[in-house]
């Protein structure tokens, strides 16, 4: 786990997420990320939900992001009217609650979409239902600090809340002012109205009464516990990403009407079923995603303090969404916003190197001639190593051995055993046997990532003992490999560019010959690290290779830290690695620790690698971890 805006988030939950929002949306592009609250961001073509669910309550955080998705995609996309959202917007510009008004409308239009989300899809019932109650006892909590801050409206929209959401017909709330309790019973029948409340524009009515009725008695909101459901409404035309998926008027040239012979035409009418629709769809047993939104039981909720809002967060309550009714029925400008979406497409997936990398740029470094200094600390070290390097040596080549010694047999050619058993109880008899082939190959290739940040200022030169042990099994049992140092030059970095360096010390080419093994000590630490990024170059070179069996190992002592990559380097490297596996080549972590391994150490390193880790305490001990795992890839490329 890591701290992600003060929340804790895990990767496995961001890939489920960014998943939900993509087969929901039906938008194969559509990306997902966390934000101050849940919208459809029109702009960067992505849907967000808010970081700031159940601080230290991982049920309340699940179901909570959940459904800011599934409000978003199967509500806001499909049952929102943005037309009508546009015009609410535009009238309460000049209201004088302009925040309470966008915030109470995005309250009852969630409270209407959750319904028909609930209906759509019975299975999310549960998800709701903790949903509720975490926000219950949050605003429950929040009453109470506006009325300690005497901050009047804010403590009249908390009320608002728990009384529509409350399980009880007509709750009470003593603790509550005088003031705003008697607003609130005046308020009672317009409020209820909600639950009558059909399409978007009944919400936006609703809401702009309920503000007539107070802007002349209050003062506006402080807090923000609600973003509009959509961003940038004002800058909203017919020609955006969403306007096609959201349309819902009917087109004027409708191709599909015209009378067509069925006996004549070479096409037929076929209904397929969708994971969207609530079917049956008993043939296909199409229930995995059902079962994810299934999940969640009931737990004690803790609610966190609310962000103060500020002039500049009007933005934030200004949405953006489909048409309406279409003018354009001949579809002139599909080509337009075919081009659009493609552009919007690149921007969000980024290169081909990731999203968060589109600036980074790739400098290579050569090793240079090792001095005699070097030279002579690789001599010191690899007589520190020769004891492990002999024992793991000599297990790897009696297993060669007894592989080569052993012969397959049960063939159809060869030579003739001497069990004739099976011609007379097998009907297609397999009798010769053959010795495998002399060879002193293993069907192998390995690429040692080393992490070169400055952090790693007092571990390098241990774990150069560890790549000493390395190189030098390696190239006994004739294996190639290469050996990678890695940073970001966090002093070169400069708008859209961030270079990122890669100090080849052994390369595939040289690793079995190449007499200069002491290149290895060239080394050094450096400034930031950039994982993600720095795993996909050197899957590109292993990819290439024709060996059977790939291995990437990275040595790292922490979490990914470069320039504009704080937040989401984590996420980053994650999805590098999965990337790299999906490949066909086997990715293992080594985390290099100072001392006791902490459980926030072994959850990062969790998040990224998966079960593929190793935990090394002290640096010291590095080459005593490191043997055991060479020797488990190495039998398995046997």
């Amino acid at each position: 786990m890591f701290r992600f805006r003060e929340t804790n988030v895990d990767t496995r939950l961001f890939q489920q997420l960014q998943d939900l929002a993509t087969v929901l949306s039906g938008i194969p592009d559509l990306m997902f990320d966390y934000a101050y609250g849940s919208a459809i961001d029109n702009d960067n073509f992505k849907i967000t939900a808010s970081a700031n669910w159940g601080i230290g309550n991982a049920t309340a955080r699940e179901a909570g992001l959940k459904t800011d998705i599934l409000l978003r995609t199967i509500g806001t996309l499909n049952h929102s009217d943005i037309p009508a959202m546009k015009e609410f917007h535009e009238a309460i510009s000049e209201s004088a609650l302009p925040k309470f008004a966008s915030q109470l409308f995005t309250l009852f239009e969630n409270i209407r979409l959750e319904e028909i989300v609930k209906r759509e899809r019975p299975g999310t019932t549960n998800l709701f239902t903790i949903r509720r109650d975490y926000l219950r006892q949050f605003f429950t909590q929040q009453l109470e600090a506006n009325m300690t801050r005497s901050l009047s409206l804010d403590e009249l929209y908390c009320l608002i809340y728990l009384l529509i959401e409350s399980d009880t017909p007509d709750p009470s709330f003593p603790q509550a002012n005088g003031r705003q309790t008697d607003q609130l019973e005046a308020l009672k029948p317009l409020l209820f109205q909600l639950f009558e409340a059909n399409q978007t524009i009944d919400v936006t009515r609703l809401t702009e009464q309920i503000v007539f009725r107070l802007e002349n008695d209050y003062r506006d909101m402080t807090h923000a516990y609600f973003i509009f459901p959509i961003t940038n409404l004002a800058e909203y035309t017919k020609d955006t990403a969403f306007d096609e998926l959201t349309r819902t008027d009917p087109l004027a040239n409708d191709s599909l009407a015209e009378d067509v012979s069925e006996e004549t035409s070479d096409t037929f009418n076929q209904d397929f079923s969708t994971w969207h629709s609530e079917n049956e769809n008993a043939d296909r047993n199409q229930n995995f995603m059902q079962f994810e939104l299934e999940q969640g039981t009931r737990s004690s909720l803790m609610g966190e303090g609310a962000r103060e809002t500020e002039e500049g967060d009007q933005a934030m309550a200004s949405i953006q969404g489909s048409s309406g009714e279409s003018e354009q029925s001949d579809y002139s400008n599909m080509e337009a916003m075919a081009k659009r979406q493609h552009q919007q497409q690149v921007e969000s997936s980024g290169s081909a190197y990731g999203r968060e990398n589109q600036n980074v740029v790739k400098v290579m470094k050569q090793a240079e001639k090792p001095t005699e200094a070097d030279m002579n600390q690789y001599e010191t070290y690899a007589d520190d190593i020769a004891p492990i390097k002999r024992r793991l040596s000599r297990t790897i080549e009696k297993m060669l051995e007894h592989k080569r010694q052993t012969p397959r047999r049960q063939l159809t050619a060869g030579r003739l055993s001497k069990n004739l058993l099976p011609v007379v109880i097998d009907e297609f008899p397999r009798l010769f046997y053959k010795k495998n082939e002399e060879s002193n190959d293993m069907d192998a290739a390995f690429t040692l990532l080393v992490d070169c940040s400055a952090s790693m200022m007092n571990k390098m030169e241990e774990t150069k003992k560890g790549i000493v042990l390395f190189h030098e099994v390696l190239k006994k049992l004739n294996i190639p490999h290469a050996i990678i140092g890695f940073w970001e030059e966090a002093t070169g970095v400069k708008q859209a560019y961030q270079p990122n360096y890669f100090h080849n010390v052994r390369s595939f080419n040289d690793s079995l010959y190449h007499p200069d093994s002491a290149t290895i000590m060239q080394l050094e630490a450096q400034e930031d690290n950039r994982d993600g990024y720095s795993i996909r170059v050197a899957a590109e070179e292993l990819a290439a290779r024709s060996e059977k069996n790939r291995f990437l190992l990275v040595f790292s002592d922490g979490e990914p830290a470069a320039a504009n990559y704080t937040e989401n380097g984590i996420i980053d490297t994650n999805l590098a690695v999965s990337e790299t596996r999906k490949k066909g080549i086997d990715v293992i972590g080594m985390f290099l620790a100072e001392g006791e391994i902490s459980e926030q150490e072994d959850d990062l390193m969790q998040d990224i690698y998966g079960k593929e880790r190793i935990m090394i305490p002290t640096v010291a001990d590095l080459p005593e971890h490191f043997a055991p795992l060479l020797k488990k890839l190495l039998l398995k490329s046997m």
